[in-house]
């Protein structure tokens, strides 16, 4: 068994096919499929079952699969060192953030690249639920997203930043505030159309316990996953939304109001897996002020 053979099986799984995991490992899909099967024969045991729809791990697949990201990282580790002692970082640091979430993520991936050329980066965009799975798996070696504190627990994490949430509107809906830009009450967005995300987004998580909080229920009238959609919602006035405010700020002809009370809060977190951090790692991170 070897350090190839376990990409491969780990890319199969990844993918959900031999053919997907041969476009993302840049090779035909017969060497897939060889490398796999001569694996299951030292193994003595199928890794896959495979039917004409589907490639799905079998009880034995779903406990080696862990296992080799482990001896990949492993090995990934062991070339970072000897690269950190020679003072030039390559390989390759992926890296977790979800949409509309920056604060200063691409200041330090310049910064990155300028000090290690050599280093590949790979950015993921996912909801938050499904970047810290990925940094539990392994498979995401660094993050910038918005968690809780319970979300937090198990993981390494630095404040980044901390806002309260706003309410947007278009400039025609009038609302009950004592002035542009004033304040109103959770109860009042709740008697409005909300355009709201979709469950496991940050945002949606952060909204929903500010309602639950204030114990004020509401109707969603949209649902959406992108924050140019929600946008572009509001601006037509079918609906209001709640945002950050630094996500709201970038739609200036929008009208912003804040919260009397039970604001949602929105925290930025710098996130990585617990343990020894990379080389990798350990640069990027000293990248973030």
């Amino acid at each position: 068994m070897d350090l190839r053979q376990m990409e491969v099986v780990v890319a199969v799984a990844d993918t959900g096919g031999f053919t997907a995991a041969a476009r993302q490992l840049h090779v035909v899909q017969s060497a897939v499929s060889g490398t796999v099967r001569a694996l299951e024969r030292e193994l003595g045991t199928p890794l896959f079952d495979r039917t004409t729809h589907r490639v799905a791990l079998t009880p034995a697949g779903e406990a080696f699969v862990p296992a080799a990201r482990a001896a990949l990282r492993a090995a990934q580790a062991a070339r970072e060192s000897v690269d950190a002692v020679r003072g030039q970082l390559r390989g390759r640091i992926t890296v977790g953030t979800m949409q509309g979430v920056w604060a200063g993520l691409h200041h330090a991936l310049a910064a990155l690249r300028a000090e290690h050329p050599g280093l590949g980066v790979q950015l993921r965009q996912a909801a938050v639920a499904d970047i810290r799975q990925a940094l539990r798996e392994g498979t995401v070696d660094l993050a910038v997203v918005a968690l809780d504190r319970q979300q937090q627990r198990g993981l390494t994490t630095r404040l980044l930043s901390e806002e309260e949430m706003v309410l947007v509107a278009s400039p025609r809906r009038v609302l009950g505030a004592t002035k542009p830009q004033g304040e109103v009450e959770l109860a009042d967005a709740a008697r409005l159309p909300l355009v709201d995300f979709s469950p496991g987004w940050a945002i949606r998580h952060s909204v929903d316990r500010a309602f639950r909080a204030a114990g004020v229920d509401r109707t969603t009238t949209f649902e959406v996953n992108d924050i140019v959609a929600a946008a572009e919602l509001v601006r037509n006035d079918l609906g209001i939304c709640i945002l950050p405010r630094s996500i709201a700020d970038r739609f200036p002809d929008l009208t912003t109001y804040g919260f009397r009370h039970h604001a949602p809060h929105w925290k930025i977190m710098l996130v990585r897996p617990p343990g020894e951090a990379s080389p990798a790692v350990t640069a990027l991170w000293r990248h973030f002020t």
